[in-house]
């Protein structure tokens, strides 16, 4: 059993409860202990809440529960605000991790505590952070320079809502998540929000090594996409791309316009 004292799981919980139980379930055969557990329901159904206090009573976490749903950042909000511990380990329950994950989360933990000017570690992504310079251990530190061009649109996305490490005083430095929006744009906005202050962020480089996202047939993803961003051909992905540039740019100058003002 390795008991990680410094820190709080967080997993916030939509209508897939049997995804959530066998999140806990692998870290519990993975013989891994966290300080505490939160889990931070977005009024979820009768079916799953019933399921919530069954998985409770297993796996004894604090279950942080609102009469209607709210949307990821009021999701995200009052779980963050229920974390004690120093260190916050944020997955959503649609995520399961490896035996490797573990050894990677001690020395990410490690890198933390050591360096206080650290403020978030990154297991996961869809794509590889275009601008990485390596530190140690497999892990990078994510270089975002607004000059670069070559480097496109993923630059930007240097903070993700995918599983990482973060402080859990990120609020007093980054704000707190939009509320009353689409996940997507919760996501984002916190993404730019974290781009404007600044941030000393590492990634893992083999991000499919650690843990991996499960959406089964029975409990499909709650996020749904539009045609314009599941559309995967050639112009439209020139096209798409270009405009994600375009508007991350000019985002990116008001958000830093309306922090000087």
């Amino acid at each position: 059993m390795y008991t990680f004292d410094k820190i709080t799981l967080l997993i916030t919980h939509y209508n897939r409860s049997n995804s959530l139980a066998k999140l806990l379930q692998s870290f519990q055969d993975l013989s891994v202990k966290f300080e505490d557990i939160v889990v931070s329901d977005d009024g979820s159904n009768a079916e799953h809440l019933q399921e919530l206090e069954i998985l409770k009573n297993s796996f004894h976490f604090k279950l942080i529960t609102t009469p209607v749903n709210k949307g990821l950042g009021n999701n995200i909000n009052k779980g963050q605000d229920a974390v004690k511990t120093p260190l916050t380990l944020y997955i959503q329950e649609d995520f399961v991790p490896r035996e490797a994950f573990i050894d990677k989360l001690k020395i990410a933990s490690e890198m933390m505590q050591n360096d206080k000017e650290l403020d978030l570690v990154r297991f996961y992504a869809y794509f590889k952070y275009p601008n990485l310079k390596p530190v140690a251990h497999g892990f990078s530190q994510m270089i975002f320079n607004h000059a670069h061009i070559w480097e496109g649109y993923r630059k930007f996305y240097l903070y993700s809502d995918h599983p990482h490490l973060r402080r859990s005083n990120f609020f007093e430095k980054f704000g707190r998540y939009p509320e009353g929006i689409k996940p997507d744009r919760t996501e984002y906005k916190m993404m730019l929000q974290v781009l404007n202050v600044g941030a000393k962020a590492y990634f893992y480089e083999d991000f499919k090594g650690l843990i991996e996202q499960e959406n089964s047939a029975h409990e499909p993803s709650t996020v749904k996409r539009n045609f314009l961003r599941n559309n995967n051909s050639i112009v439209f992905s020139l096209l798409r791309d270009l405009y994600r540039y375009l508007r991350l740019n000019i985002e990116l100058l008001f958000y830093k316009i309306k922090g000087k003002n």
